[in-house]
């Protein structure tokens, strides 16, 4: 395995600062992020589409660095029915048509999440039972087979024509493909070009085993995040692990993402990519910060120091 990072946390340097960053901190690769709910500047699928010319010259400085892209990653909601799913279509398949020109075989992204009706305007997470009340069989199939199941149908046909080889779809909340369980729903219908991005920070807080899941996943796993989550002691057990405080309320959060190693220890994260390796992955693992209990600086070097010493090479 070989580690990079995704270039959102670095979305405040210019493009240069942030590959020259990079080098800096020991990581191989680059997890491109732009477009969906990125405001990265560094890697703009459109501009890019537009500009064959600033294409090549930022293509030239990543290789003169003997830095690579590890994934481009648009992280979006496809499916919201109003005017931002139409726009992050367009930004997705715009990541799509880049990755197929520039060889890049796999995209990060998200499955998306619908409306639970016809004529509804906002995504439902529907994530209580599907038995009671009676309505809820008729809007989980609208989801699943009226929505999503032609979408990603077009999408893997689109990869499929450009040579992109693998969606990697982060296992996200508000997503319909947010554990292994619904992502084999997904790609049971559409085919093995769709896998999971495993991502233990958001398996932890649902209450679910990060290892286990990979055991789960064999070939399944797509794509990996080095990103860990503390569950606060005291807090969870009083109001449970669905937390919707702002992230930036650290003390007063059920669980908050923290950097790697703070949350489990370096024995954990060896065991998890020994596991992983272990199903047949040997790819890139992605660190992603979102640590608001310390500096940003301070969490992107605490958790290279981590993922260097755990990552199975």
């Amino acid at each position: 395995m070989k580690l990079s990072i995704c270039t959102d946390v670095m979305g405040n340097l210019s493009f240069t600062e942030m590959l020259d960053n990079c080098v800096a901190l020991g990581v191989e690769g680059l997890e491109m992020t732009g477009g969906g709910w990125s405001k990265g500047p560094h890697f703009r699928a459109d501009e890019l589409l537009a500009d064959k010319g600033l294409l090549k010259k930022k293509l030239a400085e990543i290789e003169a660095r003997g830095l690579e892209i590890a994934a481009l990653n648009c992280s979006a909601n496809p499916l919201d029915p109003g005017a931002m799913g139409e726009r992050h279509l367009k930004e997705m398949e715009q990541t799509i048509r880049l990755a197929g020109e520039i060889g890049v075989k796999k995209i990060v992204t998200m499955s998306g999440l619908p409306a639970a009706a016809p004529g509804d305007s906002v995504p439902n997470w529907l994530v209580y039972t599907k038995s009671w009340p009676d309505e809820m069989p008729e809007r989980d199939r609208y989801q699943w087979e009226d929505c999503a199941f032609p979408l990603w149908h077009r999408l893997v046909k689109l990869a499929d024509e450009v040579g992109v080889e693998k969606y990697a779809l982060e296992n996200f909340s508000a997503m319909l493909v947010w554990n292994p369980e619904t992502l084999f729903r997904l790609r049971d219908e559409v085919g093995p070009k769709v896998g999971l991005n495993l991502d233990p920070s958001h398996l932890f807080w649902k209450g679910a085993c990060p290892i286990a899941a990979a055991r789960a996943l064999g070939d399944a796993i797509h794509h990996v995040h080095g990103k860990d989550t503390r569950i606060e002691r005291g807090l969870a057990d009083v109001n449970g692990l669905l937390e919707l405080k702002e992230v930036t309320d650290v003390a007063n959060r059920a669980w908050n993402y923290v950097a790697v190693g703070a949350g489990h220890d370096l024995q954990w994260w060896k065991e998890f990519f020994s596991v992983v390796r272990m199903q047949g992955y040997n790819g890139w693992v992605s660190l992603e910060m979102e640590d608001f209990t310390m500096s940003t600086e301070a969490g992107i070097q605490s958790s290279i120091d981590a993922l260097q010493q755990t990552i199975s090479r």
